[in-house]
């Protein structure tokens, strides 16, 4: 058991799927000689050479692209994207190329490729870089979308993405690369769609991604100081979603709060809130809650961000509030 860093993480689940598979190839920009702008490719070219570790141009169309015609001819590509907001100058490509290919092929093209990116806020770098995005790739039929919490997920749901025979985004957030956590040794691979209830508890379910689950986490445990007991998932991929852990707590809680970093409107939250009233609606005592980003573009100012972003704070009042 090794303790690693979230980006060092990104590096080992590369690096294990490369080791294992000679058709997976990493591009990206100064993904090679700089070992990524966010230093979680850092070692791979030495390792594996510059004929499966290549800079790009600063081009995402070019990257995705690229990635596509790799995976119609037999590899499995990992493309990165420096920061997820820039998936708007190559969304054609993503959202109608490579997620219908299978689709307009009738199944006799795969895509079996992964595009990674840098996602969300709390980093300070302004609105247009500091989005939260998975509601975005959410919405695109073809496309399955996965973003872990820990470095351990990091390495497990990567393997996953990457022997996935569909195109998976893979978002990987920028607040939590500094982030430690205890990783197994060994081949590590999760399966795609399999949320994890981290914290068990009987008054209400809180439901968390990415960087919100450790904040969910300390929402719950100071909630316990207030005598509720909030049970907390990390759902780690949204396609496929994991309604079947997501309903089993709700039949047990007959409460549930989504804590989310999308903006408020049409945020992930919303797709979970209605799929459970649907289907659970006799199970619940009271209103679904959403705790969530504003439907703002994202400050730079220190505290106009965190302001913006859901805090522990928000999560314990809004969490207190339908409580009561």
């Amino acid at each position: 058991m090794a303790e690693l860093t979230y980006r060092d993480a990104v590096a080992r689940g590369i690096a294990q799927e490369m080791e294992r598979d000679p058709s997976v190839v990493l591009i990206g920009e100064d993904v090679a000689k700089a070992g990524g702008v966010f230093k979680t490719t850092a070692g791979l070219l030495e390792r594996f050479g510059p004929e499966r570790v290549r800079d790009t141009p600063i081009s995402e169309e070019a990257i995705t692209g690229m990635i596509m015609g790799a995976a119609m001819n037999g590899l499995r590509p990992i493309g990165e994207l420096m920061f997820s907001d820039f998936l708007a100058t190559c969304w054609d490509i993503v959202a109608n190329q490579i997620a219908k290919t299978r689709y307009m092929t009738d199944g006799q093209v795969s895509l079996p490729l992964v595009i990674r990116t840098a996602n969300g806020g709390g980093a300070r770098f302004g609105g247009q870089h500091s989005q939260s995005l998975e509601n975005w790739a959410m919405a695109v039929p073809g496309l399955k979308v996965v973003a872990p919490s820990t470095p351990a997920d990091v390495v497990g749901l990567l393997a996953g993405a990457i022997r996935d025979p569909d195109p998976v985004v893979f978002f990987e957030h920028k607040a939590l690369f500094a982030g430690k956590g205890e990783v197994p040794d060994g081949e590590i691979v999760d399966a795609l769609g399999t949320a994890r209830v981290l914290r068990e508890a009987p008054d209400i379910t809180i439901v968390a991604l990415a960087a919100m689950v450790p904040k969910a986490l300390e929402a719950a445990a100071e909630l316990a100081e207030h005598g509720i007991g909030a049970e907390v998932i990390d759902l780690r991929s949204l396609v496929p979603l994991d309604t079947a852990t997501l309903f089993a707590s709700v039949s047990k809680t007959s409460r549930l709060a989504t804590v989310e970093e999308n903006p408020r409107l049409a945020g992930w939250g919303a797709e979970i809130a209605s799929i459970v009233t649907e289907e659970m609606f006799w199970d619940l005592d009271g209103p679904i809650v959403r705790v969530t980003t504003p439907h703002i573009p994202l400050p730079a100012a220190d505290e106009l961000e965190d302001l913006a972003i859901p805090s522990v704070e928000r999560i314990v009042d809004t969490v207190r509030r339908t409580m009561a």
